[in-house]
């Protein structure tokens, strides 16, 4: 069977590291490429431990560009090292490579594989938006050429966790962010609603650190930093599957089982609702309900729990 290529675009923190590993244990995938973007780090340092992890897992033949180093419209402002370390990844010194990014930008290579791979690329951002923005903004054609765009991203029914309605992908560039939900692409948005209810509890990282994938035990030393990030908010050690939930649901193996397609717009104003993803989400009480003319699918629930499929999936990858 064909494997479907994806452009990923990733700001490789903890999760993103997680997410990556995945991507690369799923023969129902090819990855087409990689960009970084500034966010849980800024976009040259995501290209390097994009670059290590890929060698750990023996995938050095995938190309990483580097992207956006600011967004749209302000400076990059740091990244947050007390849930994914100085370095992105908990802090830990993973082995590194001597690969080194492409000569051309993460927009670059976005655009140039939506014409190589035409209907077919799937675009899984797992990050603030703003590579995709460029990507748009140098090459509106892109739009009717990507198959599908998965974003991890937004709140709709649940408080934001940046701001008081902002998550942190869309409100670290909302500019770009309301670019990408306006493009008459199929978008399907991956929000704290769903990924906050998937966990990877501390049974998990104990048996990824057992493994004998040296790649599973740096992920494992990787998530001691962020699981104790989550303590305040869950009362336990584990975290939340924000982006693997969003790789997961791209690859197949978890399905939407409520994403109705609704209007979205995200607020790129400069008040409390900066950051804000506002879903359409009128006329839904019933049952899911696709809008006319929408083309943003809102996941709202899942058939089952990503942790132990993310799991087993891990622990089978012979790099």
């Amino acid at each position: 069977m064909a494997t479907r290529p994806v452009y990923f675009d990733c700001d490789t923190g903890i999760d993103d590291a997680l997410a990556l590993v995945y991507l690369m244990a799923s023969p129902e995938i090819s990855l087409a490429g990689i960009g970084t973007v500034s966010g849980n780090i800024d976009a040259a340092q995501a290209a390097v431990n994009t670059l290590d992890l890929l060698a750990m897992g023996g995938r050095d033949d995938v190309a990483v560009a580097v992207g956006a180093m600011n967004p749209l419209a302000r400076p990059f402002t740091g990244g947050v090292p007390h849930i994914h370390g100085r370095n992105g990844v908990g802090n830990v010194e993973l082995p590194h490579t001597e690969k080194q990014p492409e000569n051309e930008s993460a927009a670059d290579m976005l655009v140039r594989l939506a014409h190589e791979h035409e209907g077919e690329l799937v675009v899984i951002a797992i990050g603030p938006l703003t590579n995709l923005a460029l990507a748009l903004q140098q090459d509106p054609s892109i739009a009717g050429k990507v198959h599908e765009v998965v974003i991890m991203g937004g709140a709709a029914l649940v408080p934001g966790n940046l701001s008081a309605v902002g998550e942190a992908n869309i409100w670290n560039d909302p500019e770009a962010a309301q670019i990408v939900m306006q493009a008459p692409w199929q978008v399907v948005l991956v929000p704290l609603d769903v990924t906050l209810e998937n966990y990877f509890e501390e049974d998990d990282r104990l048996a990824l650190a057992a493994s004998d994938s040296e790649l599973n035990r740096a992920l494992a030393d990787i998530l001691d930093l962020y699981f104790d990030f989550y303590v305040a908010e869950y009362g336990r050690k584990l975290c939340a599957l924000h982006d693997p939930l969003a790789a997961a649901i791209a690859v197949g193996q978890i399905t939407a089982t409520r994403a109705p397609n609704v209007p979205v717009v995200v607020d790129d104003t400069q008040g409390p609702g900066r950051g804000q993803t506002i879903c359409d989400l009128r006329g839904q009480r019933t049952g899911p309900k696709d809008v006319e003319g929408a083309h943003v699918r809102v996941v709202l629930d899942t058939d089952q729990p990503l942790g132990p499929v993310l799991l087993a999936r891990l622990l089978d990858y012979q790099p």
